[in-house]
């Protein structure tokens, strides 16, 4: 989990490799998506959250003057494999 801080008019964008499965947050200010096509999406304010897996989001941008925050929650780990201690016994009828 990490926080992405937007200035007032600041853009950063969305890299599809960094942002896999990426969850946000709005946590303070607005935030808007802009759309793969270059047009302006959604203005998100205070605790609206957003996939951006399959949407579309080229960018996130911060439209007002006042700081903008967007907790962002990925994924560590996709698969957790666990090995037991004990030994294994085919079950017989």
């Amino acid at each position: 989990m990490w926080t992405l801080t937007l200035r007032g008019g600041a853009r950063v964008a969305v890299v599809a490799a960094q942002w896999r499965d990426a969850f946000g947050v709005v946590t303070r200010g607005r935030v808007q998506l802009e759309l793969r096509d270059g047009e302006p999406g959604p203005v998100l304010g205070r605790d609206a959250g957003f996939w951006l897996r399959g949407t579309g989001v080229r960018a996130l941008r911060n439209p007002g003057r006042r700081t903008a925050r967007v907790r962002i929650v990925t994924p560590t780990a996709r698969t957790v494999t666990c090995q037991s201690t004990h030994p294994v016994r085919p079950v017989t009828e």
